[in-house]
């Protein structure tokens, strides 16, 4: 194993670890056994086999920025080139050489300096066997240096507490620009954002040839991410108007969807429509499949009630009913759909139908003051691998929930939730539209009293 540093980038930082720990496991490599991870920290070393599989993970991570293969590294000047110096020297030769070309960057966090302490810092690098010219427009070979003055911007030290010195891999960033939500074809209300949808398809480990699934599909922006990573993918919505883009367009500007404003014409903008299996007009509520192991992943966002209400197919005699009329004269009745059940369906659904080691990644949503550990769905199948927060407002947060299928579904386990006497602690998720918006309403009534003063 060989020794790289990654640079992270210090947004959606609950994220990180989760994501880089399901990329590794894919690769087959791991933290550094003598690292202890600072988890908020930009820098993190890793023990990765080969350049090609940091190069792999760098082209998945939405996370990170860059990744150099690590030369050295210390909590000092002295302790830093004591460390180059024991580099052994063939493996730095390769890109030392007389006919190759090379420029030294520096990096800093948390501290900015001028030009002339960078270039002090550069030239301290004399020692290192540099044969090949300066290049600063197009070289060959990329040197880092970075060094960490910490979190805190309001102590921020003399000296960096950590320096890394090492040869820059990969790194990448477009790949949340090119697939931006603002320039899809087809969206909806609550369409995923690009970012989010990545770390959703790293965390479940999605893989080239995988079956990906997504019961709560809406205009498909989930399925996107998982189909770039090379897996097959399908999903189902019971609203007939969103699977086959039909009604009124979520644009600003637009009054009604145009003609091919759905979900394959989404994957045929970004070349993946060769990915695409198909969507169902479906009921996630209600047994479609037959039974046995039928998906790798499962990655899906349910309908909370902010935007768009969770509905499941009624009969004619329930009280709580809406006819529904689309565009294209079908019927349907349909009532609400408690959020608890919607997790309970989730979980039995993902034990039932995921392969051994398949991967259910969604998002919970949780009215904070009321939040513990405890009102997270389980299921005896099912092993909760992360849980990471995204902050909706003051008060509300939605979590992302990472669980693994770790053991074969029996037919006992099918209501298995309701004998542990776990029931119970879900039941608060039903009230959070009420939670969501009295949080909303209490704000906006604080603003115009404080208006009126």
């Amino acid at each position: 194993l060989r020794r790289y540093l990654l640079l992270l980038a210090q947004e959606h930082l609950e994220f990180r670890l989760p994501e880089i720990t399901s990329l590794l496991s894919l690769c087959g490599g791991q933290f550094s056994g003598e690292q202890e991870i600072r988890v908020n920290s930009p820098f993190w070393i890793l023990n990765i086999p080969s350049e090609e599989m940091a190069r792999g993970l760098m082209k998945r991570t939405v996370c990170a920025k860059s990744v150099f293969e690590l030369w050295g590294h210390g909590r000092s000047v002295g302790e830093l080139y004591t460390s180059l110096k024991n580099y052994p020297t063939d493996k730095m030769l390769p890109y030392l050489q007389s006919d190759s070309t090379y420029k030294i960057h520096i990096h800093t966090f948390n501290k900015t300096l001028t030009q002339a302490q960078k270039i002090k810092k550069i030239d301290a690098l004399e020692f290192l066997p540099f044969k090949g010219k300066v290049n600063l427009k197009n070289p060959e070979h990329i040197f880092w240096i970075l060094e960490d003055y910490g979190m805190n911007p309001n102590d921020v030290p003399e000296e960096p507490i950590h320096l890394y010195f090492g040869r820059w891999v990969h790194g990448q960033r477009e790949l949340i620009e090119s697939y931006s939500v603002k320039k899809r074809h087809f969206i909806g209300n609550t369409s995923m954002d690009a970012c989010l949808s990545f770390i959703m398809a790293n965390h479940a480990r999605v893989k080239p040839n995988d079956v990906v699934y997504d019961p709560f599909v809406g205009t498909g922006g989930l399925l996107i991410s998982s189909a770039h990573f090379g897996a097959y993918v399908c999903g189902a919505d019971i609203d007939y108007n969103t699977v086959h883009g039909l009604g009124k367009a979520s644009r600003k500007n637009q009054k009604w969807r145009g003609p091919d404003e759905n979900i394959r014409a989404n994957l045929r903008q970004y070349g993946l429509e060769k990915y695409y299996l198909d969507a169902l007009v479906a009921d996630s509520s209600r047994p479609i499949w037959r039974k046995g192991m039928l998906f790798d992943a499962i990655i899906t966002d349910p309908p909370y009630g902010i935007r768009e209400a969770p509905r499941r197919m009624g009969s004619q005699k329930e009280t709580v009913k809406s006819v529904e009329r689309s565009t294209e004269n079908h019927f349907f009745v349909s009532s609400s759909y408690h959020l608890s059940d919607i997790f309970f369906d989730l979980l039995k659904f993902a034990a039932e139908h995921l392969v051994m080691g398949g991967r259910l990644v969604y998002w919970l949503p949780v009215y904070r003051p009321e939040y513990t550990e405890e009102i997270i769905p389980r299921h005896p199948c099912l092993k909760l691998i992360s849980n990471c927060e995204q902050m909706l407002s003051s008060h509300t947060s939605r979590r992302l929930i990472t669980m693994e299928k770790v053991k074969e579904f029996k037919d006992q386990d099918e209501n298995s939730y309701l004998l542990d006497g776990q029931y119970m602690p879900y039941r608060g998720h039903n009230s959070f539209r009420e939670k969501y918006f009295s949080g909303v309403t209490k704000r906006i009534a604080k603003e115009e009293k404080d208006n009126q003063k």
